[in-house]
């Protein structure tokens, strides 16, 4: 059931849900959250139908705010608020509401959205493109307990992800972190089948991925060993190599989809490893509402310092690692003593 209202007000928008699940049939509230989607009109129709699938998992109130861009200075001087309310089977399994903010209202979004929230409901807000540099401090990101931002989306990500590291607040995470969940899980795994010490790590990916990025500073603060990072043609992230006193571990993934785990003295395996949908891996960041100290750990750790590590790892990357690994134990390698090994030496060791 789909419901418009024009030049409306949020009191108006609260009475229309309340009508639209008494026609379906479904007046009693069964969702767990609320989902903030803010976002731009180019964009608005893959978010939201990314967070319906998502729904089927996490039944939630979605609100997709979209700001409309005034051409005329007139335009500019009228607010106003148009909504489009979503019930029953158009909604996934939950209720969504598309609120289109136009004139001066745009810069006042939360107030707008407020009324709206689900009462004693957790509040996650999204923003798949465009998001502001410190999300904390969004007047719409201060409402909420997990801000979810995709640096993959931004002009730079590279010097984004630079950016975000000094304005970090507990509750901000990132989907090109959550694209490494897979990989930090394999490693993490391929490890544990083979006692041995880590000594230089190499990952290869494409240029501008910040997913590949992220993944080099995770392991330099979990192992506290150089980390190399190379680029490759894509698509994604494409290899990660381990240099270990026991042999090469190398986790290659040429195509997007099927991997190969090679481990000294055993047989090749292959993976499954493709690239996931949009709908997972909003789906994966409703599953936790708390901090990710994990995430915090290796963001923190810095690009910059990416390329002092490659070599020597620095002195604070073997502080933080052991604070890490009590924080998040579940998705963690071992720390590792480094020992010192260029990166020559890291392929050559990589391709026997």
């Amino acid at each position: 059931m789909k419901i418009d209202l024009t030049e409306t007000t949020s009191s108006k928008i609260n009475k229309a849900l309340v009508r639209g699940r008494r026609a379906v049939g479904t007046p009693a509230v069964g969702m767990v959250l609320t989902l903030v989607i803010v976002t731009d009109e180019e964009n608005a129709y893959d978010a939201l139908k990314a967070a319906n699938e998502a729904s089927k998992e996490h039944p939630s109130r979605t609100l997709v705010v979209v700001k409309r861009v005034s051409r005329s200075p007139r335009d500019r001087a009228k607010a106003r608020l148009d909504a489009e309310i979503r019930v029953g089977a158009d909604a996934g399994t939950g209720e969504t509401v598309v609120v289109r903010l136009y004139g001066d209202i745009a810069d006042h979004a939360q107030s707008v959205v407020l009324p709206l929230l689900l009462p004693d409901a957790p509040v996650v807000v999204w923003w798949p493109v465009n998001a502001p540099l410190d999300p904390a401090k969004d007047p719409l990101g201060a409402l909420a307990q997990r801000r979810v931002t995709d640096t993959y989306a931004a002009e730079d990500p590279i010097h984004e992800l630079s950016e975000r590291s000094a304005v970090y607040t507990p509750g901000d995470t990132d989907l090109a972190w959550t694209r490494i969940t897979p990989w930090r899980s394999m490693l993490a795994a391929a490890l544990d089948q083979k006692p041995c010490r880590v000594s230089a790590v190499e990952v290869e990916g494409e240029e501008f991925n910040p997913s590949c990025e992220l993944l080099a500073m995770w392991l330099a603060v979990r192992l506290g060993v150089p980390v190399t990072r190379s680029a490759s043609a894509g698509p994604g992230l494409t290899a990660v190599r381990l240099t270990t006193d026991h042999g090469a571990i190398v986790l290659d993934r040429a195509d997007g989809s099927l991997a190969t785990l090679s481990i000294e003295g055993q047989p090749d395996r292959a993976v499954a490893l493709k690239r996931r949908e949009t709908a997972e891996l909003i789906a994966e960041e409703l599953r936790r509402l708390d901090p990710d100290d994990t995430y915090a750990a290796a963001l923190r750790f810095g690009v910059d310092r990416l390329a002092a590590a490659g070599s020597g790892a620095p002195k604070q990357a073997e502080e933080t690692a052991p604070k890490a690994e009590e924080a998040s134990d579940a998705d963690a390698a071992p720390a590792r003593k480094p020992a010192r090994r260029t990166a020559s030496s890291a392929r050559k060791a990589a391709a026997k």
